[in-house]
């Protein structure tokens, strides 16, 4: 693909957030693959981001891992200014827990402007590896998207959430897993299905199954420490009734 040097012609900087996805290349969207062949510069989180997934691209790669904000947005807005190409990956998708509004905040007080592409999320790509609806009628007809708490969040509402008939996902959290069954089983018991997808969508995607009494035993019998999906609800067992769409 041929890069678009006319980028280079704007009258303002501009710096592009883009989903990465959650691991396999060929889930980026068209517009996030074609910004990425056309960037000059790419930034993005090491620690996070699958080695393979940026190697097809030309651009000069920054990883911004160990980098403070402060590094991350100047080195943004010098490359910006002298009128590179600047494209911004995160995981997943940029909405759920990536960290953008403060990098786009203080992009935008230097007088950089910014665009968000969306990008599919570990959450999706999860519920595809389990070949399932987070949503289905009579079962579960909304999803709770949250994390355990740990040293940045204070406290994480799940016995309030366990006591809504909803399915529940929880990212950042996989090395909480005994903490998570303990809490959900004093509302919903024991039996609760529970389900964990390790690097969903990637070539070693692992899932394991099976309830709230057995899975963190499950999970450290498996060595899974992080990048995980923890999935919860009935909704892995019970598909729920017939839909109205095909009545």
């Amino acid at each position: 693909m041929r890069r678009n040097t006319s980028c280079k012609k704007r009258s303002r900087p501009k710096v592009y957030f883009i989903g990465g996805g959650p691991g396999d290349p060929e889930l980026l969207t068209l517009k996030a693959h074609r910004l990425l062949c056309e960037a000059d510069v790419i930034v993005y989180a090491g620690s996070i981001l699958p080695d393979d997934t940026l190697s097809a691209y030309r651009g000069v790669k920054v990883n911004s891992h160990g980098m403070k904000l402060e590094e991350i947005v100047s080195l943004m807005e010098r490359e910006a200014k002298s009128g590179k190409l600047v494209v911004r990956v995160q995981s997943g998708d940029p909405s759920i827990y990536s960290a953008i509004n403060e990098q786009i905040d203080e992009l935008e007080k230097r007088g950089i402007k910014c665009e968000v592409i969306p990008g599919v999320s570990s959450i999706f790509a999860s519920a595809s590896a389990l070949k399932t609806e987070l949503t289905s009628p009579g079962v579960s007809e909304f999803v709770f998207v949250g994390r355990p708490a740990g040293k940045t969040l204070e406290r994480d509402y799940l016995r309030e959430v366990a006591s809504i008939p909803c399915t529940i996902v929880l990212l950042l959290g996989i090395d909480k897993i005994d903490y998570v069954a303990e809490t959900v089983a004093e509302v919903r018991g024991w039996s609760e299905p529970v389900a964990v997808v390790y690097h969903a969508s990637r070539k070693d995607e692992a899932v394991i199954k099976g309830t709230l009494r057995d899975i963190a035993e499950k999970v450290k019998k498996a060595e899974i420490k992080r990048t995980a999906t923890i999935v919860i609800g009935k909704i892995l067992e019970n598909r729920g009734r017939r839909s109205v769409l095909y009545g």
